[in-house]
């Protein structure tokens, strides 16, 4: 089977132990049998679409990717990737409840505020949350919070989702 990923998921398929395959940004049908990408993206062609925002989203990928190459790997052996990423850890599969009210202009943003145990809400909110692309629309005060999105952070999800946390935290 012939595996074609996007740049954002080459991390996730390399960790799942995948070594044959190719890498394009909007992958054709022409170069292979599955296409592994970002839930949010479409494709004509087969595909397994992962989110990667959080740490447990993180997880969960590559096992999924790892199973789907016949090489599952064991909880203990995904845990060993997130070695170095204190945030990531401290987040994975967390249960935070923090007294802090957000407005989230992103549904990939609401995985990761989540995580950090914030309440969602739309009226009465500490923080303005939302991501750099929508910059031009939201009016920036002091209780505007921009997050990076895909395009301007690491292709790393442990790298990109250690930033997003730590921007999160320092409003705690």
């Amino acid at each position: 089977m012939k595996i074609v990923t996007t740049p954002m998921c080459e991390e996730i398929v390399r960790l799942a132990g995948i070594r044959d395959y190719a890498v394009n940004k909007f992958p054709q049908k022409s170069e292979g049998d599955l296409a592994i990408l970002l839930s949010e993206s479409k494709v004509e062609m087969d595909a397994v679409q992962i989110k990667i925002n959080t740490s447990t989203q993180i997880f969960e990928s590559i096992k999924e990717i790892s199973s789907l190459a016949g090489n599952e790997l064991d909880d203990e052996e995904i845990l060993s990737y997130f070695d170095g990423y204190e945030l990531c850890r401290k987040y994975l599969n967390s249960n935070f409840k923090r007294d802090v009210s957000v407005k989230v202009y992103s549904e990939f943003l609401r995985d990761i505020v989540s995580d950090v145990g914030f309440n969602i809400c739309t009226d009465g909110f500490d923080y303005v949350i939302y991501p750099d692309y929508l910059k031009d629309k939201v009016i920036e005060t002091e209780n505007t919070v921009e997050i990076p999105s895909h395009n301007a952070i690491s292709k790393n999800p442990f790298d990109k989702a250690e930033l997003r946390y730590s921007i999160l935290e320092n409003l705690i």
